[in-house]
């Protein structure tokens, strides 16, 4: 009876120290210089509609603004400040932002959900999927057919939506998927 009792214990002791690491507090976010900025403690949707450790946004397109530090008066003024925006990105797109993306080659992705039918939103509605693309940031020209580059190294892969009650398509770039921009991220492109 005594070495199933201790068993038991020594079972739970292993349970608890391997639980304990398991939800120990992770980091999250990292300012320019690379420290720590925020932990899994931190976790949930902020006033904006952030929740940096899940790393999504959902929100509106005034609270996106807001929290871009932009004064309520223009932020509201947007045709757009009703329209409900829900955005997702990966660790790499954090890594970038952390770094001013001045350290590449990286594999970051963000998409963009925009929706527009809400009350008193603009009515459209749209998909993006954006990629960091080495040829963007070296050439100014996207590496596949039907992307466009924007904010000076990113691509835009895929864009379509609706508006005037019409479906666009701007964008689908050959290849779509996300992982078909990753790059060794030991080598430079």
């Amino acid at each position: 009876m005594f070495k199933k009792i201790t068993f038991v214990l020594l079972v739970l002791v292993l349970l608890l120290t391997t639980t304990t690491t398991a939800f120990a507090d992770k980091p999250t976010g990292f300012d320019n210089e690379g420290k720590v900025t925020g932990t899994a403690s931190d976790n949930g949707f902020d006033q904006y509609g952030y929740n940096r450790t899940a790393r999504i946004f959902s929100g509106t397109y005034l609270s996106w603004c807001l929290e871009a530090e932009n004064s309520l008066e223009a932020c509201q003024s947007s045709p757009y400040a009703n329209d409900k925006l829900v955005m997702k990105w990966n660790d790499e797109w954090d890594r970038g932002n952390a770094e001013g993306w001045s350290n590449p080659p990286y594999n970051a992705w963000e998409n963009n959900e925009w929706n527009g039918m809400a009350p008193g939103g603009s009515g459209e509605v749209w998909a993006y999927k954006i990629v960091w693309d080495a040829s963007c940031a070296a050439k100014n020209t996207p590496s596949s057919d039907g992307a466009y580059c924007i904010w000076g190294q990113f691509a835009v892969i895929m864009s379509q939506g609706t508006a005037g009650g019409e479906h666009i398509w701007d964008t689908l770039a050959k290849p779509a998927g996300y992982g078909a921009y990753f790059t060794n991220l030991n080598q430079l492109p």
